[in-house]
């Protein structure tokens, strides 16, 4: 109110105070501050329950618990049948078993990535994160890692259950200890390549659905588009181009690496797997393209925590 205009005060009635605190009731906290490493590892343990739907309603649970009882049943099955009929090895190759539950696997990542960060950027709750002592490297850490956790429990988990099932079949114990190590090295590699791709695309995006059919999308179409050029070439007498065709795909780039350094057998049409040389390539984009989902990881939250 203008000076001109403002109704003087009564004579010896005192003036309101302008500048008064008012105690409305919060209670201090005066406890320890636990840190951004406990926020991140917080968000890393909360984050890999969500991806079976621990902590959340049944119907969360359904599909991931059900994908994970489809990737353990063939292993189950294979293992029966190696220790009722008395088997000498085991009719699957630890490094191969992932190749071929490749679909469930995809299934996986494209449900349960955008369950991750898809949320976060949808409801804009990214902000609240970061306006605490976490940072945006600790939340993309600990989003990838809880994915690649994830995906890794996913696959493998039934080669724990062939390793079992095959020392009780008293199978040889090196061979089969060494076959299992092989096939953790590449489900590991598998879980860090497909949880940064799966994340990278899930997180362009708000809506659930529409990361569902990318993640999809994105493992699956250059799998068959690789596969159905390699058999051209096959064809075609050009073992060379099937060698480097495999680097267009995530899983035939797995593929790639486990056969040239885990003594695995590879799927590529005609046997024409990589040799080390090459799978030196394959190694190299493989980590360079787990590095680049980091990045673009990064990149995508530097706008989304504003």
């Amino acid at each position: 109110m203008p000076p001109e205009t403002r109704t003087p005060a009564a004579p010896g009635r005192p003036q309101p105070a302008q500048d008064v605190i008012h105690n409305i009731g919060y209670r201090t906290y005066d406890g320890p501050r636990l840190g951004r490493g406990y926020a991140r590892r917080s968000l890393y343990s909360q984050s890999l329950r969500g991806a079976y739907g621990l902590g959340r309603s049944a119907k969360s649970k359904v599909l991931p618990m059900i994908l994970f009882g489809v990737m353990c049943l063939p292993a189950a099955i294979v293992v029966a049948v190696a220790v009722s009929t008395k088997l000498n090895e085991l009719p699957v190759d630890y490094t191969r078993y992932a190749l071929w539950l490749q679909l469930v696997i995809g299934l996986y990542v494209a449900a349960q990535a955008p369950q991750s960060v898809s949320r976060d950027l949808r409801f804009k709750t990214v902000p609240l994160y970061f306006s605490r002592p976490i940072e945006r490297v600790d939340y993309v850490v600990a989003k990838f890692a809880a994915m690649a956790s994830a995906l890794f429990v996913l696959t493998a988990t039934p080669l724990l259950i062939l390793y079992v099932g095959a020392l009780l079949a008293k199978m040889d114990f090196t061979e089969q200890t060494e076959g299992f190590a092989q096939g953790l090295v590449s489900v590991a590699l598998l879980s860090l390549l497909f949880a940064g791709i799966g994340l990278v695309v899930a997180a362009l995006t708000p809506r659930r659905g529409f990361g569902v059919a990318a993640v999809i999308a994105v493992l699956t179409i250059p799998y068959g588009a690789v596969s159905t050029i390699q058999s051209i070439a096959l064809h075609s007498d050009n073992s060379t181009a099937i060698e480097w065709l495999g680097l267009f795909s995530p899983i035939t780039l797995i593929d790639g690496v486990q056969t040239a350094f885990l003594s695995a057998t590879t799927s590529f049409p005609g046997g024409n797997g990589p040799g080390a040389a090459t799978g030196a390539v394959y190694l190299l984009v493989v980590l360079a393209l787990i590095a680049g989902s980091y990045g673009l990881l990064m990149r995508r939250y530097r706008k989304a925590g504003l």
